[in-house]
């Protein structure tokens, strides 16, 4: 019994570890068996690399406030950002971009979004995700420096910004089938609900702790926090109709999919906390 527990303990060891080597640069030193059950199993940790990354990356904002003035802070932000995942899902959204503003027959979009070159779509996709993040960063990092708002607001856009739509993912990817056979989203099929369940558990209990530590410790207003828990409703809904858009256009959601909607829910969630302090101020 004991070497079973012990078995099950690594089997979701090397998941977790498995979640880190694959979103992120972060460097681990393990080798493990990147197999489709192990994959499937990392999917519980999605948004815990999500939360890491929200942790570094806040860190490294909070840090910029004291020596960077707030354009300079919001440009080495986002290069540390897109820097710690290694372009990923931006190399995501770009082959979708391509893919699917071709305007080809469902095939010809697989086959483009397959082919390592970047196209037009794919280049524009990019830029303006990249300029909304850094114009929602550059405004937040301004209204600190100016002394409108505390750091807590900058640090909430990354960090629920990393996290909710990391958990995004989990959920696209168990709620709609690959579109092609052999793909990528094609190790990920069929995961089981018990590992979207604590994912999603995993996510609600951290972000709601972070909530209260903000009213408790911080003694932030209620209503902030009201506006707060917008955040992951929006995360859901904007993700969902990009997931179906996409699923007419291809017949399914693939690796590159789940990369885009990830950078397009990031910059939503930065769009929304500048919506919510554009709106207060």
């Amino acid at each position: 019994m004991a070497n079973v527990e012990r078995d099950q303990v690594k089997e979701y060891v090397y998941a977790c570890i498995a979640a880190f080597q694959f979103l992120t640069r972060i460097p681990i030193p393990k080798e493990i068996p990147f197999d489709k059950k192990t994959l499937q199993r990392s999917v519980i940790f999605f948004p815990v690399v999500g939360v890491v990354l929200g942790v570094i990356v806040s860190a490294a904002a909070a840090l910029l406030t004291y020596v960077a003035p707030p354009m300079i802070a919001s440009v080495l932000t986002l290069l540390l950002w897109v820097f710690l995942t290694g372009g990923l899902h931006l190399d995501g959204l770009m082959d979708t971009a391509d893919g699917v503003l071709s305007g080809r027959s469902r095939e010809r979009m697989l086959d483009i979004m397959k082919d390592s070159r970047v196209g037009s779509y794919g280049i524009l996709a990019a830029i303006f995700v990249l300029l909304l993040k850094f114009a929602g960063l550059y405004y937040l990092f301004e209204q600190y420096a100016e002394h409108q708002l505390g750091i807590t607001w900058l640090l909430l856009a990354i960090g629920a910004a990393c996290m909710w739509s990391r958990w995004w993912m989990v959920i696209s990817i168990s709620s709609w089938k690959p579109a092609r056979e052999g793909g990528l989203g094609q190790l990920f099929n069929g995961i089981k609900l018990q590992y979207v369940s604590v994912a999603t558990a995993i996510s609600l209990f951290i972000y709601l702790m972070a909530l209260m530590i903000y009213v408790i410790i911080i003694g932030g207003n209620l209503y902030y926090v009201w506006l707060s828990l917008l955040i992951p409703v929006c995360s859901a809904i904007v993700g969902w109709l990009i997931a179906k858009w996409l699923k007419r256009k291809l017949g399914g959601l693939t690796g590159d999919t789940y990369g885009a909607m990830n950078e397009i829910v990031e910059a939503l969630n930065v769009m929304l906390v500048v919506i919510f302090i554009y709106s207060i101020l």
